[in-house]
């Protein structure tokens, strides 16, 4: 079963807008409940509460069943997440409306054709105020000692610019990568280099370019490659990958008014997350 391009069209019609939880609270709740109504297709979401500045905050939640004849021997489970809040004053088309219609689409396609793997898709709150949502649900998984085969953080994914000179990096980095921002990039820890390099692979075989990092000492080399939901899992000892654009690394539009749906590559996107699909069914 593959993407359906216009499926992500229509879920980035209704994610992109205004929807910081304190300055567009009513962006922000509309954004909350779709996400809870499409996840819900497909089985029970489950909320995770967390408080932060005096408020209640809500991580959404779908755990979906491996394939029949795995369940007597579960496997721990892979968790793809991606992050619904946008900063102030920005739609947030890429940063993170792409990721969450990227995580939708997945769930659809998952719920359909179960893998060995049990698989557990979250909608991370208050990534933009310092990835407090996915630290909070990071640290309960590993007070509760819960294993995890991998996570996913899908952190922008559908922007590309294909002009010579269109893709910067922190510094170093220039020399061992490409110039032109065509590419989706993984990020991960050492744990998953292996992982790094078989989804790199599948990604590129769906017809989209694909680049792979591994991140010694949990990104603190190159703090940049941190800023998304996956750092805390990486602080709570779990493997961990970013998928991403790369953001104000190429997206002239991040955090930015401009962040709209018009700017957005949806035949790019639509490439990565068949590439996904493909790589998470092959996960040994």
């Amino acid at each position: 079963m593959n993407v359906n391009k216009e499926n992500l069209r229509e879920h980035l019609r209704h994610l992109v807008r205004d929807r910081d939880p304190y300055f567009a609270t009513q962006g922000h709740f509309y954004v909350q409940e779709y996400i809870r109504q499409e996840l819900g297709q497909w089985g029970t979401v489950e909320t995770h509460k967390f408080s932060h500045n005096g408020k209640t905050h809500q991580n959404l939640i779908l755990n979906l069943p491996p394939k029949d004849e795995v369940k007597k021997f579960p496997l721990p489970p892979i968790l793809i997440g991606a992050h619904y809040d946008a900063v102030p004053g920005t739609p947030g088309a890429d940063d993170n409306a792409s990721g969450v219609a990227g995580m939708l689409e997945l769930a659809r396609i998952f719920a359909a054709a179960p893998i060995k793997y049990p698989l557990r898709f979250v909608a991370f709150d208050l990534e933009e105020y310092g990835m407090i949502g996915s630290e909070h649900y990071a640290r309960q998984l590993k007070q509760q000692k819960q294993k995890l085969r991998l996570m996913f953080s899908l952190e922008m994914l559908g922007y590309c610019d294909r002009t010579p000179g269109s893709q910067r990096y922190p510094a170093g980095l220039e020399r061992f990568y490409p110039d032109r921002g065509d590419f989706m990039a993984l990020i991960g820890n050492l744990t998953t280099i292996g992982d790094l390099l078989h989804l790199s692979r599948s990604i590129r075989q769906a017809g989209a370019a694909c680049e792979w990092l591994p991140a010694g000492q949990k990104g603190l080399i190159v703090p940049q490659t941190r800023l998304s939901d996956h750092a805390p899992f990486w602080d709570n000892g779990y493997g961990a990958i970013m998928v991403t654009d790369t953001a104000f690394m190429r997206n002239p539009h991040y955090h930015q008014p401009s962040d709209r749906l018009e700017t957005l590559d949806l035949d790019f996107m639509a490439s990565v997350c068949n590439g996904l699909v493909a790589g998470i069914n092959q996960l040994n």
